[in-house]
């Protein structure tokens, strides 16, 4: 993969040993699809951070974004646990290597874990809120016209989408749902699985609710 410039629509790519560090691991795990669109959220997320005026660390939101679809992999992938919750797991452990307070782990679990859940990021910590506005920008387009025409040319000359970007990104949630998907339960995966997965079973709550075993 070829360098990218340490400075992308004016946000500066973080470059200390922990960054360094999310960015080796998470190029030699995850496809290269899900690297660029990775590196995409974070900056997008920089953007909407500066944007909104908000008081944000670049290093926990760079791990947030670097790590948000870690979980997709099978390296890092569990039996039972949602692909978010495995992603966030991942960098939790990661971060136990490097000095970083508890509630900074904690925001950086919580960027990863909630990222596909709408409704509640955006009234989180800024490293928590701004993965997720990050991951709406690249894959829903969401605030689009928020961002410039220069800022969307220039990010996506350094980390390209690719014609197939829009099936690629629904296949690799496929992917990190398919053999358990009763981890779509609750979050937007389930109309994933639903259009990919002829095989697939939405859960309903309201049956849940009428078919438990209480008698009234």
């Amino acid at each position: 993969m070829e360098a990218t410039p340490s400075v992308i629509a004016g946000i500066k790519i973080p470059d200390s040993a922990m960054a360094k560090a999310t960015t080796e691991l998470v190029r030699d795990t995850e496809t290269v699809l899900l690297f660029h669109h990775s590196r995409r959220v974070f900056i997008w997320g920089s953007l909407t951070g500066k944007r909104k005026n908000l008081s944000f660390d670049p290093e926990l939101l760079y791990v947030g974004a670097m790590f948000h679809d870690m979980g997709i992999m099978d390296s890092y992938a569990s039996e039972t646990e949602r692909f978010e919750v495995d992603g966030a797991n991942a960098a939790r452990n990661f971060l136990a290597a490097y000095d970083v307070s508890e509630r900074d782990v904690d925001d950086v679990w919580d960027s990863i874990a909630l990222h596909t859940t709408p409704g509640i990021p955006q009234h989180k910590r800024p490293t928590v809120a701004l993965v997720t506005a990050g991951v709406e920008m690249d894959v829903m387009g969401l605030a689009y016209n928020d961002f410039s025409a220069d800022e969307r040319a220039e990010v996506c000359a350094c980390h390209p989408r690719g014609l197939k970007f829009k099936h690629g990104i629904l296949s690799s949630f496929c992917l990190g749902t398919i053999r358990k998907p009763e981890t779509t339960f609750g979050n937007v995966k389930a109309d994933v699985l639903e259009k990919m997965d002829p095989t697939y079973k939405r859960g309903n709550f309201a049956d849940i609710v009428l078919n438990s075993p209480w008698e009234s």
